[in-house]
């Protein structure tokens, strides 16, 4: 009898013990690692969907974490620089992460991914919007919350011709990054399809980095017919110097763009701007059509004092999102098992919109973007853009 209650106690006390682990075990916190950049001209696209990322995983463990247990974030800076975003992920990966945030465009965010992939980590750009910010060029484990330009070109030239009734254009392209060539060259294809080749009076390119461009200038101003409208691709501070620039050369032809071009810091630099539309994942500014847009902005300015630079912002948010889904849908941290479950999603209702993935396809290239107009320095959200002709870049 004596050995039986010892036997009980010695059993009772190791499941106890037992209970203890799983119980800490279930407390340790999910990594999420952030390779983005804090320093250098990306910041201005990376930060908000940073933040943003800190505001979902704040909620998410407000309401028990995932699979039990907090998520926690670690931030190493890429510098906006390539060498930076792979050393970057390498930083965080060693401190444990399971989900690699990377920067918000391919050229400075796919090294990220690539390190991520290496070790079969699952990664995700938040607003990297080429099309080869996919499994097919980066890994099976890497995807983009992003609409990829093929989409953003899309939906462009069909606002533009079908909406705004405009019938010819002139293509500027900024050359510095491979999301200004591939809308411009999705845009030009759609476009000709809607109102052929002979609507497109003209193109030119640029150099971001060069500042100054008086050649592009003149060509633009001394055309013998302005076209209806300008169709720009650019992005950073060489697309306001280029819009700055045009402006002051007394061009007031329409100008439309695509969603690195939203947000209001940069107006400053081309004072009461009009004439000017762009694509954009929501409104900054109060006046979005869906109420979880303007819910997230509300929460976005009382937590961080500001409202977020673009709206580009709620692909961070939306990461998150899609991480804790596929990982308690999963039931399991496996990244293969998450990958499985991302590969699942069907128009799945995420802040930044309903998203699809597939087994082929990590990108979402036919999610529309809310157009937004600028007059007089004034923004103002007009409508909701679907593409319907979305181009394959890669046939």
């Amino acid at each position: 009898m004596r050995n039986f209650r010892q036997s009980v106690i010695v059993a009772a006390l190791a499941s106890g013990a037992l209970a203890s682990a799983v119980s800490a075990q279930a407390a340790d916190p999910i990594v999420i690692g952030a390779a983005v950049a804090r320093s250098g001209w990306m910041v201005q696209y990376d930060e908000g969907p940073l933040n943003a990322a800190e505001l979902a995983i704040e909620e998410i463990n407000a309401k028990g974490g995932v699979l039990g247990r907090p998520l926690s974030l670690v931030v190493s800076d890429s510098k906006t620089d390539p060498a930076g975003s792979a050393r970057a992920a390498s930083e965080v990966l060693a401190q444990g992460a399971q989900l690699v945030i990377a920067s918000c465009d391919f050229d400075y965010g796919a090294p990220a991914a690539l390190t991520a992939n290496a070790q079969k980590v699952v990664a995700f750009g938040t607003c990297a919007a080429d099309p080869k910010f996919d499994a097919f060029a980066i890994g099976p484990y890497a995807f983009s919350m992003a609409t990829a330009t093929p989409g953003l070109g899309a939906l462009s030239a069909e606002w533009a011709y079908e909406k705004a009734g405009w019938r010819t254009t002139y293509v500027l392209l900024d050359t510095m990054l491979e999301y200004n060539k591939s809308v411009c060259s999705s845009f030009t294809e759609v476009w000709t399809g809607l109102a052929g080749a002979e609507s497109i009076i003209g193109t030119d390119t640029f150099n971001g980095m060069d500042m100054s461009y008086p050649a592009q200038i003149s060509r633009l101003k001394n055309l013998p017919n302005p076209p209806d409208f300008v169709m720009f691709c650019s992005a950073g501070g060489g697309a306001v110097a280029m819009l700055r620039q045009i402006r002051s050369a007394g061009i007031e032809t329409e100008i439309l763009a695509s969603d690195s071009m939203d947000g209001d810091n940069w107006l400053e630099s081309v004072p009461n701007l009009s004439h000017f539309q762009y694509g954009a994942y929501g409104s900054l500014f109060g006046d979005d059509p869906n109420p979880e847009v303007r819910d997230f902005m509300e929460k976005y300015t009382a937590k961080f004092g500001a409202k977020p630079t673009s709206s580009q912002a709620m692909t961070g948010y939306s990461v998150i999102q899609a991480y804790a889904r596929a990982a308690e849908r999963a039931q399991s941290l496996d990244a293969d098992a998450i990958v499985a479950e991302l590969e699942k999603f069907k128009d799945e209702p995420l802040l930044v919109g309903r998203t699809t993935f597939t087994k082929d396809r990590h990108i979402n290239y036919d999610r529309g973007q809310l157009i937004m107009k600028v007059e007089d320095g004034n923004h103002k959200a007009v409508e909701w853009q679907v593409p319907t002709s979305v181009p394959n870049p890669f046939k």
